[in-house]
C-alpha cells in the first residue's frame, strides 16, 4: 500500500510540474504578444505626435499669411 501512495505522489508531482511548465509557457507567449502590441501602439503615438506638430507649424504659417493679407487689405482701404 505504501508503494502505491509513493507512486501516486510521484505521478502527481510530475503532472503538476508539466502543468506548471505549460501554463507558464502560454503566459510568456501572451506577454510577448502584448509587448509587440504595446510597441506598435507606441510607434503609432509617436507618428501621431510628429504629424500633429507638423500641422501646428503649418497652421501657424497660414495664420501669419492671413494676418499679412489682412494688413494689406487694411492699407488698401
Amino acid at each position: 500500500m505504501t508503494g502505491a501512495i509513493v507512486a501516486i505522489t510521484i505521478v502527481l508531482i510530475v503532472v503538476g510540474g508539466i502543468t506548471a511548465a505549460v501554463v507558464s509557457h502560454f503566459r510568456l507567449q501572451r506577454h510577448r504578444a502584448d509587448a509587440v502590441a504595446v510597441a506598435s501602439y507606441r510607434k503609432l503615438a509617436e507618428e501621431a505626435v510628429a504629424r500633429q506638430e507638423a500641422l501646428q507649424a503649418e497652421l501657424a504659417e497660414l495664420k501669419a499669411r492671413a494676418s499679412s493679407i489682412d494688413d494689406m487689405l487694411r492699407r488698401i482701404e
